[in-house]
């Protein structure tokens, strides 16, 4: 972000040691540095918040995409099929889910 080199940097140290002093330079970084760390995470709060909104309505915008796509699905598959078929169908996914469902084995309790 910022491009500070090293000597740049030693200018700006000596700067702060003439200006400030060095009895008061403690103080004044400790003070500088809680700024520094207050407005850090006032800008990641609001970074956070406007993610979340962005997340939410790309999430909105998808499940009305979603919702219209069922629906085009759910009218062709609706227009196609004879109630007699869509039975059929619901009967043979019934027994597809029936079969793929894990089945535990009855024991019966032992003596304790």
């Amino acid at each position: 972000m910022f491009d500070i080199g090293a000597s740049e940097l030693l200018l700006v140290v000596i700067v702060a040691i003439v200006v400030i002093g060095p009895k008061d330079l403690p103080l004044a970084l400790r003070t500088a540095g809680r700024w520094i760390g207050k407005i850090r995470r006032v800008s990641g709060h609001f970074r956070s918040g406007i993610d979340t909104m962005i997340r939410e309505a790309e999430l909105e915008d998808m499940e009305k995409k979603w919702a219209a796509q069922n629906a085009a699905i759910m009218a062709a598959d609706a227009t196609s099929q004879t109630p007699e078929a869509a039975q059929a169908a619901a009967t043979e996914a019934d027994r597809q889910a029936e079969a793929e469902s894990p089945r535990l084995p009855l024991v019966e309790p032992g003596p304790p």
